[in-house]
């Protein structure tokens, strides 16, 4: 089995005026490819410091992190925006999409960034990768024509753009209602069953029984790594629930 993310004993200090704060104190774990796995943990946990530092935006004080097999903690600021450009695919709360643009001008973004790729395989790459996430039919609409869980589709297929390593995602679900809510997590079971590597920061517990892996944090430091032997099926969940009318 591939290794996709490794930590060994990774710090985070912040200086706060004249105070030391320890955001992350010794966090270690290895993800192998192909799981799905929740970080959990209340505000204050330390676990937006290390999605930061998951997803090469910022980098530990101390410890090793190796993404893909890459040394990360050495690197230079731009070497670390193109290994983040080409292997991990970030799903945000908010979505983070560009206002007043059609899906497909957002979601080939990232490949405007990797000179691999010509204009009509940029294209191709994009309709494929909203075909994926059931929005072949909304390609040409633009952001304010869109219901959230859409929106947040088209940011999945951003993310799925670059085929990349590692989909990280960022309270994922934390602004939807929960119909919406269970129809994306069904979407991320569905890229879990073809091979996706997948971690989802969350703080709400609901979301591990329909992940294989939860790590939970407590200031600073890993309380638990367990692995889930009997896994929810978010479609299943959604049928029982009343449909939407909006």
């Amino acid at each position: 089995m591939k290794e996709i993310i490794r930590l060994e004993k990774i710090r985070r200090d912040f200086i706060v005026g004249s105070k030391t704060v320890h955001a992350l104190r010794g966090v270690s774990f290895t993800i192998q490819e192909g799981e799905f796995v929740t970080i959990m943990g209340i505000s204050g946990s330390g676990k937006s410091t290390l999605l930061n530092i998951l997803g090469c935006l910022d980098t530990p004080t101390s410890g090793e992190y190796y993404l893909d097999g890459v040394s990360v903690r050495t690197m230079g600021k731009n070497a670390r925006a193109t290994l983040r450009n080409r292997k991990i695919g970030f799903v945000f709360q908010n979505y983070n999409l560009l206002a007043k643009t059609t899906a497909i001008e957002n979601v080939e973004l990232p490949l405007m960034y990797n000179p691999s790729f010509s204009a009509s395989a940029r294209r191709e790459s994009t309709i494929n990768a909203l075909k994926a996430v059931g929005l072949g039919d909304r390609l040409n609409h633009k952001s304010n024509q869109m219901s959230g869980g859409q929106m947040q589709r088209v940011a999945i297929a951003r993310a799925l753009v670059n085929n990349p390593a590692l989909l990280l995602a960022d309270e994922a679900t934390g602004n939807l209602d929960t119909r919406t809510s269970f129809e994306i997590l069904v979407l991320f079971q569905q890229l879990h069953a073809k091979g996706h590597t997948i971690i989802f920061v969350t703080h709400n517990p609901e979301i591990a029984e329909y992940c294989s892996r939860n790590i939970a944090l407590k200031d600073g430091r890993v309380t638990s790594d367990t692995y889930n032997d009997n896994i929810l099926s978010a479609e299943e969940a959604l049928t029982l629930l009343p449909v939407n009318n909006d």
